[in-house]
This record gives structure tokens, sequence and C-alpha cells, in this order.
């Protein structure tokens, strides 16, 4: 952690998306580096990890859409960032079907207002977009998938997520090209993260907070892809990936202006019902069902390479698959069952994440 509060410490940091879930979780680690953090974002629902610790953060928070880009340029312009993090985004497969101008719009070109707004910025400034790892086009085969493997998208939302890569990656050669970046001083990089669990997770159509509201509720959990092979990660891994790439790409910019992967290692793979089941026994308590049919498409099997990760920013996975789903069920207890505080267990988690790296 050192080494990441030596790049941060005293630095103005841009959040988008700070009030989503791992929003919420990044505004926390980069004020703990001690960096001076502004967010820009939707308001939350009631029910969210950024209600829960608001009140502890210390940082500036903005609510407002991506998509107003007049309104997005001033409050980058007026903040004059060092970093930016961009994680504002319509986030769910399932939305995108019954949304899919909305998702459009908000992940494509919220993502051009975001780059837009830089134009001209007079400052260095290291941006970092995140993307998902569902921009490949899958073709359910057992490889794992590597940064220069083809972009696609089944889905709106996938779809969304792959336009959005290639017009960063357009942006990047046209307006800030890593071999002028004397003249620009903005250095792009993005992503691609897998599936990610923790405490604070309490968005719908996602599986562990499905199954944490079934607990509370003592109804039985519906099961919609029981099969599907995801890379589960806790949310700490591909935090710890962003910032660490975007110090790197703070410091050697030319280098690092590029896409990664961040997720487990290859064989740390489970299908949501090997995950349900490890979870339920964990709790030991709950049922599930399967729903067999009227599903929209979901790509049923996804892996990431993460040698470019492990190899240039030296990120390494800390947590197996198990640890993480003991963890962030670990989390949930203490916070919904035993009433203390969501903060103090969030640095909890990140105190214990960083004690060993």
């Amino acid at each position: 952690m050192k080494n990441l509060e030596n790049s941060y410490r005293g630095k103005r940091v841009f959040i988008t998306g700070h009030t989503g879930f791992k929003g919420a979780w990044l505004s926390i680690l980069v004020s703990n580096l001690g960096a001076i953090v502004k967010g820009y974002s939707l308001p939350p629902p009631e029910i969210s990890l950024y209600n829960k610790i608001q009140s502890s953060l210390e940082m500036e928070s903005v609510f407002g859409d991506i998509n107003e880009f007049e309104n997005l340029k001033k409050e980058i312009l007026d903040f004059q960032p060092d970093y930016i993090f961009h994680l504002a985004a319509q986030p769910l497969v399932r939305e995108s079907y019954k949304n899919p101008l909305y998702t459009l719009n908000t992940n494509i070109i919220g993502t051009a207002n975001l780059l837009q707004s830089l134009q001209g910025y007079q400052k260095p400034c290291s941006v970092v977009i995140i993307t998902t790892d569902k921009v490949y086009e899958n073709k359910e085969w057992i490889y794992a998938y590597r940064e220069n493997d083809n972009l696609g998208g089944y889905d709106i939302y996938s779809s969304s997520k792959a336009a959005s890569e290639l017009i960063v990656s357009s942006y990047r050669n046209a307006f800030f090209n890593p071999e002028d970046y004397h003249l620009h001083r903005i250095g792009i990089a993005t992503a691609r993260a897998g599936n990610v669990i923790g405490g604070g997770d309490y968005a719908t159509d996602r599986i562990v907070p499905d199954i944490i509201r079934s607990i509370l509720s003592n109804e039985q959990l519906t099961l919609r892809n029981p099969e599907a092979v995801r890379p589960w990660q806790h949310v700490l891994e591909p935090l710890h990936g962003y910032l660490t790439l975007g110090a790197a790409l703070s410091a050697i910019p030319k280098k690092y202006a590029g896409s990664y992967n961040f997720g487990p290692v290859n064989n740390d793979t489970l299908t949501v019902r090997a995950l349900v089941e490890s979870s339920l026994k964990m709790l030991k308590k709950g049922s599930y069902v399967v729903l067999n049919e009227g599903e929209p498409h979901e790509a049923n099997l996804l892996q990431l390479d993460i040698s470019k990760a492990i190899k240039e920013l030296n990120w390494i996975p800390k947590y197996n698959a198990e640890e993480a789903i003991q963890i962030t069920l670990d989390w949930y207890l203490k916070v919904e069952e035993k009433k203390n505080d969501a903060f103090a267990c969030c640095m909890n988690d990140i105190l214990e994440y960083y004690k060993t790296i």
C-alpha cells in the first residue's frame, strides 16, 4: 500500500460512478491513500453502500449525469484532477434488454463525454476507464481471453462496453496519442474486470445480493443461469489493479496507455450454482430453485487471461474464490445481522487485504 500512497497522497482524484458499489469502495480506498477526492454520479438508491458510508467519507460529492456533457466538463475542469477513474455506467445485462437506448447512451456517449471534456486540458492527467470482461466476442471456448482478442457483444450491455473500448482507442489515437504525450499530457488506459463480489453490493440481478436478500427475507433463491462459469473475485482485487494501473500510467504514460484484464487465476472459476451452494453452506441456511425458461441470453463461459497485468503491473490476485465468498458473506453478516458500522467493516477488509501486499 505504501507504493500507492506515494502515487496518490495529495493528488486530486475524480471518480465517476462513486455512488455505485465499486465506486463507493474505490472512494474509501483513494481517500485512505491521502488523495483529494471528488465524485460525480447519479444519486444512489436508498439501500446502497454509498448511503451507508457517506457520512464517513472525506470527499466532495456531486450528483450529475455523465450524459450531460457541459455539466460533466465543468465539474472536471473546476476540480483539476491528476487522476480520473471512470466507473459510471449502466452495469446490468438484464437491464440492457429493458432499456437498450439508455444503456448505449450512458456507456458509449457517456465515455465520449468524459474524454471530450479533456480536450485542451492544461495539466497532466492519468485516466483509467473501467469496462468489463464482457467486451470480448464470446465464443464460449475454454481459453481465457487476452487483451488483443476480438471485441464484441451478444447483448446490448456487452456491445455497449465493447463500443466504449473502441471510443477510448479512437480518442487515444486521434487526440491523446502516447507518442505525443509531451504535447497533451493525458494518459488513457482501460481496465477489464470479471464478476466482482464484496460487501455492500445491493444491486438487482446480481447473485450475491440476491443470496443475501433471500436469507434476510427467509425466501427461496431463484437461479437464472446456474451453469454459467464466471471469474469471481473480491472487489478489492480489481480496485487495487485500477489504482496500480493509474499509478503506472502516471509514471510512464507511453508504456501503460493500453488495456488490462483483472480477474482470478485461470483455474479459479466457479459456476453460479457452485457459488450459491458454497455460500449457503457457509451461511448454514437457505435454499434455491432454478428458473428454466423465459430469460434473455447471457454468456455461459467466460474467463480472462491476466498475464499482462501480472507481468507489467506486478498485480497478482490475493484471494481465491472461496476466500472471496467468505469475506463477502462475513461483511453482510456483520452489517445486516449484527448491525456493525459499514464503513468500519470496509476499512477492516481493506486493512486485511493490504497486510501482505
